[in-house]
C-alpha cells in the first residue's frame, strides 16, 4: 500500500511511466522504435505536427493525415423510418461484428396500443446495415421488451412481437446471430423481458402480466406455468431459481412474503425462508431482508449454501423507514450500506467477513440519496481492490472517497496537478480544493454529466470519469479526467463533458463532446488521455444521441448515433481506428509495471491484499495494435502481513487517515456476541480481522478467537412453519402489526418488483429522441459481479429500496 503524499505519487509515476518529450525526442523514440525503414515509412506518411485538441498542447504532437486516414474509414448509415421515437441497439456475439438495431415508433397508449417497429442488421461493426424487419413479419416490438441478447456469445437472440390484434403476443428466436427468426406463440401476456439462464441458454424465464412465473427449456418454442402470485424471482447456481410469492396473491404486502426455492424447474419447491421482505443472491450468498416481528422493524439474514442454513449479519436492524443495500459482492466479501435514521440521505458502509455474517464499519456518512435511491459508489474493475464512492461531510459538502484494499481504508483524491481550483473555494474554504468525480449523484441532481465513470478489466489501471476541482455542487459543466493507475493520480484530459469508450484494451480513447447543438467531430487518444486529436467524421453535423462500441473494449471501431432535421432523419456513423495504428505491437512496446506502487525498489511497496502486481502494459508512446487477443499479463509476489491486510473487526473502526483500529464508543463495556449456526458466539479479538481473500503471510498476526457459548440464537427464518407462533405472543398484536405494515404499503406505494430488467447486462442499450443517452458505464453492484441470478423489473413500478437490494 502506499502511504505517501499526493504529490510524491504523481511525480514518482509520472518518471516511471514516462510522459511525452519534445519533437526532437520524439524523432528519436521513432528511430528507436521501428528502425530505419519503418522510421522513414512512418515519417513519409505522418510529418509530426502538433495536436490541436489535448490539454498539453506544449508537449503534444499528432500524426498530420490522419483526416484522410480516417475518412477512408468512416462509414454513414441513414435509416429509412423518418418518424422514431426510440432506437435499440445490441451486439450478438463476440468478436462476430454482428449488430442489431431495432426503431421504434409507439403512439400513446390513450390513442392505440400498436406501433411499428424496425428491424436492421450489420456484420461489419455497424459500418453497413440491412432492413430485415420481414424476418419479424413486420411485427411490433414493445420499446420495454427490446432486443434480448443471450449472455453465452452463442448467437441466440429473441424478439418479443405486440400481436394483440390477433390475439396475444409472439417470441422471435434466433439462434444464429440474426439471420433467421423463428416465431412462437406465448400462451400469456408478458410483463417483462424474458430471462435467460446464465448456465443453459435454451432455458428461459418470465413473468406474466397477472404474476405468474413461466418456463421454457426449449428457447421458447414451448412454456409451462410453474407458479402462481410470484412477486420477484432470480437465477441462482445450478439452475436454481430462488422466488418470492405471497399466498394472498399480493406483492405490496412487505414483509408477509415467503422465498421459496427450485432445484428442478418447477417440479417441486422449497420453502426457505418467511416473513421476507426481499432477498438477492450475491457471490457465494443469499440474503434475505426478514421482519423480526417487533413491529416494523427487520434485519439481514445470510446464507452460503443456497438457503439451507442461515445466520444473522451482525447489522444494526432497519425500520420502515431505512433500506439495506448491498454495493458490491463477490466470492469472498460483500459492500453492505446501512440506512442512518431520518431522512439524511446518508448511511454507513459495512464490509463482510468470509461467511457474510460478521460486519466491520467501513465508511460512515456515505452519501445513497433518499429520493431514486441513488449511490456513486463505483467497482473500478481496471484494478483490484479499488472502489470509488461520496460521502457527506459534517458542514454538508459531497466529497470523493476512494479505497485500494476493499473497504480496510478510504481516502480523498488527489488533486490533478495541471488543475486549478476556483478562486472562490481556494480563497474561502482551501481544504476543499480536492477532485470530485461525478457519478450517480450528480445524475440525480440534474448535473451536466452525461457519462458514469468507466474502467474494464483488460485496460489496466485506467479509469475516465467526469470530475470537478472543489465542491461537488459548485460544478456546473464537469470536465473529463483519466487516471492510469487505477485512481492514485488523476489528469485533467477534456474541458467539458463528454461521451468517451475505451477501445482496443486502452489503447484508443474516444470522446465526443456533451452539447446540444450539433457536432462534427471525434476526439481520439493513443497515450491514455494525456494528448488527443480531433477528426471531424461528417460534414453535416448532427444532433448526437449515444456512441457505442463493441462490449469488452477490444473493437477498433466506434458507432455515433444521432439525428438531423428535427427527429426526423436517424443516422449511425462508425469510424474504423484500425488503420491508424499501423503496426502490431511487440514485446519492446510493453514496460514493466508493479501496480499500487509509488517506488518498485521498495520491498513492501505495492504490496495490496497481501502480493504485488506487476503487469505488462504499453509503453505511453508506442503507437500500435493491442489487437483482439490481448490478454492482461501479470505475475505475483506475496508479502509479509502488516496491519494493511486487516479489516477492523467487529465492535472496532479506523479513524479518518490511520491504521490503527480503535473500540467503537457504543461497543465498549460490551461483550462482542453474534449468532452463528444458531448459537451463540463470542468474539475476543484486539480489533483486526484478516481482509477476506487476503494472501498475505507471516508478519503481522493479531490474535483473534471466536468461542461457542452454546446459547441458542435461533433464526426466525430457519423454521418457516412454527415462524408466527414462536413470534407472535398473540393474535392481536398479530393484526397490528399486519394493519401497519399494510398502512406503510398504501403509503409508500405499489412497491412490487425491482427496477432494473436484466436486458441491460446482456449488452443492450437504448437511445432515444426524446432524451440524451446518459447511460455510459453501469455501475457495478451485485449485478454485475455474479451473473448467476437474474431479478424482474417494469418502467412503471418503482420499488421502495435500493437498487441492489435489500429493503
Amino acid at each position: 500500500m502506499i502511504s505517501v503524499s499526493c504529490i510524491l505519487v504523481l511525480g514518482l509515476l509520472s518518471s516511471a511511466l514516462g510522459g511525452h518529450q519534445q519533437e526532437g525526442e520524439q524523432l528519436s523514440d521513432v528511430r528507436r522504435e521501428f528502425g530505419d525503414d519503418e522510421e522513414r515509412h512512418v515519417l513519409e506518411r505522418t510529418k509530426l505536427s502538433k495536436s490541436s485538441a489535448g490539454l498539453n498542447e506544449q508537449t503534444c504532437a499528432a500524426l498530420a493525415g490522419v483526416e484522410s486516414v480516417l475518412l477512408n474509414s468512416t462509414h454513414t448509415f441513414t435509416f429509412k423510418v423518418h418518424t422514431v421515437v426510440s432506437l435499440s441497439l445490441a451486439w450478438v456475439g463476440d468478436g462476430s461484428g454482428v449488430l442489431l438495431v431495432l426503431t421504434t415508433f409507439q403512439a400513446p397508449p390513450f390513442i392505440m396500443r400498436s406501433g411499428q417497429s424496425n428491424l436492421y442488421r450489420s456484420e461489419d461493426y455497424g459500418k453497413t446495415f440491412k432492413d430485415v424487419t420481414h424476418l419479424i413479419n413486420h411485427t411490433f416490438i414493445q420499446t420495454e421488451f427490446g432486443i434480448v441478447i443471450s449472455p453465452d456469445h452463442s448467437g441466440k437472440v429473441i424478439l418479443t412481437g405486440d400481436v394483440s390484434d390477433m390475439g396475444g403476443f409472439r417470441l422471435f428466436c434466433s439462434q444464429d446471430f440474426g439471420i433467421t427468426f423463428v416465431p412462437a406463440d406465448l400462451p400469456f401476456e408478458p410483463l417483462i423481458q424474458i430471462i435467460y439462464n446464465p448456465e443453459d441458454c435454451n432455458v428461459l424465464l418470465t413473468l406474466s402480466i397477472t404474476w405468474d412465473l413461466w418456463l421454457s427449456v426449449d428457447f421458447g418454442a414451448t412454456w409451462r406455468k410453474i407458479y402462481d402470485s410470484v412477486c420477484l424471482f432470480r437465477w441462482g447456481p445450478k439452475n436454481h431459481i430462488y422466488f418470492t410469492t405471497n399466498n394472498n396473491g399480493s406483492c405490496s404486502d412487505k414483509g408477509m412474503l415467503e422465498l421459496k426455492k427450485t432445484t428442478d424447474y418447477g417440479r417441486s419447491f422449497k420453502t426457505i425462508a418467511t416473513r421476507v421482505y426481499s432477498f438477492v443472491l450475491g457471490g457465494k450468498f443469499v440474503f434475505a431482508s426478514i421482519m423480526t416481528g417487533k413491529g416494523t422493524e427487520r434485519i439481514i439474514h445470510v446464507s452460503v449454501d443456497g438457503g439451507e442454513v442461515w445466520n444473522m449479519a451482525q447489522l444494526p436492524s432497519v425500520n420502515h423507514e431505512q433500506f439495506y443495500s448491498i454495493l458490491a459482492a463477490n466470492q469472498d466479501m460483500i459492500f453492505m450500506h446501512v440506512d442512518d435514521l431520518g431522512d439524511s440521505g446518508v448511511g454507513t458502509i459495512y464490509v463482510s467477513d468470509d461467511r457474510g455474517t460478521v460486519f466491520s464499519k467501513s465508511l460512515e456518512r456515505h452519501l445513497y440519496t433518499t429520493t431514486g435511491s441513488d449511490t456513486d459508489f463505483t467497482v473500478i474493475a481496471s484494478l483490484r481492490g479499488v472502489y470509488m464512492t461520496s460521502v457527506l461531510t459534517e458542514d454538508g459538502l459531497v466529497e470523493t472517497v476512494i479505497t485500494y484494499d476493499q473497504g480496510a481504508r478510504w481516502q480523498t483524491l488527489c488533486r490533478p496537478q495541471n488543475s486549478q481550483c476556483n478562486s472562490d473555494t481556494s480563497t474561502n474554504r482551501p481544504n476543499r480544493c480536492r477532485l470530485h468525480i461525478h457519478a450517480s449523484y450528480s445524475t440525480t441532481m440534474k448535473m451536466n454529466v452525461p457519462m458514469l465513470p468507466l474502467s474494464q478489466p483488460n485496460a489496466v489501471g485506467l479509469i475516465l470519469a467526469h470530475g470537478s476541482i472543489g465542491d461537488a455542487e459548485s460544478a456546473l459543466l464537469p470536465d473529463v479526467y483519466v487516471s492510469d493507475d487505477g485512481g492514485y493520480s488523476w489528469l485533467l484530459a477534456l474541458k467539458g463533458p463528454h461521451h468517451y469508450a475505451i477501445l482496443d484494451s486502452g489503447r484508443l480513447l474516444v470522446a465526443v463532446e456533451h452539447t446540444h447543438s450539433p457536432v462534427n467531430q471525434i476526439k481520439f487518444s493513443t497515450d491514455e488521455g494525456q494528448c488527443w486529436q480531433t477528426y471531424n467524421f461528417t460534414s453535416d453535423p448532427f444532433h448526437f444521441s449515444g456512441m457505442d462500441s463493441e462490449p469488452g473494449s477490444r473493437s477498433m471501431t466506434v458507432s455515433l448515433w444521432g439525428y438531423r432535421n428535427d427527429f426526423s432523419r436517424w443516422v449511425v456513423i462508425t469510424v474504423d481506428f484500425r488503420k491508424l495504428l499501423t503496426r502490431d505491437c511487440n514485446e519492446s512496446d510493453y514496460v514493466e509495471w508493479l501496480a499500487h506502487s509509488a517506488d518498485p525498489s521498495g520491498s513492501e511497496d505495492g504490496c495490496v491484499l497481501g502480493y504485488k502486481e506487476t503487469f505488462l502494459r504499453l509503453r505511453k508512446d508506442s503507437v500500435c495494435w493491442n489487437g483482439r487477443d490481448y490478454a492482461v499479463t501479470k505475475k505475483l509476489s506475496p508479502c509479509l502481513c502488516t496491519m494493511d491486510d486487516y479489516h477492523c473487526d467487529f465492535g472496532y473502526y479506523r479513524s479518518e487517515n490511520s491504521s490503527e483500529c480503535v473500540e467503537q464508543e457504543e461497543m465498549k463495556g460490551r461483550p462482542l456476541e453474534f449468532c452463528l449456526n444458531g448459537t451463540t458466539e463470542q468474539l475476543q479479538t484486539s480489533g483486526y480481522r484478516k481482509i477476506p481473500g487476503n494472501q498475505c503471510e507471516g508478519g503481522f498476526q493479531p490474535q483473534r478467537k471466536e468461542t461457542d457459548l452454546r446459547k441458542m440464537c435461533i433464526s426466525d427464518s430457519l423454521h418457516p412453519n412454527s415462524l408466527t407462533e414462536s413470534s407472535s405472543p398473540n393474535t392481536a398484536v398479530i393484526v397490528m402489526v399486519v394493519i401497519a405494515i399494510l398502512l406503510t404499503s398504501a403509503v409508500a406505494g405499489v412497491w412490487l418488483v425491482k427496477k432494473y430488467v436484466c436486458g441491460g447486462r446482456f449488452l443492450v442499450h437504448r437511445y432515444s429522441v426524446m432524451r440524451e443517452h446518459v447511460e455510459g458505464n453501469k455501475i457495478e453492484g451485485v449485478d454485475d459481479i455474479d451473473p448467476h441470478y437474474m431479478e424482474t423489473g417494469k418502467a412503471q413500478y418503482n420499488e421502495d429500496s435500493d437498487q441492489d437490494l435489500l429493503e
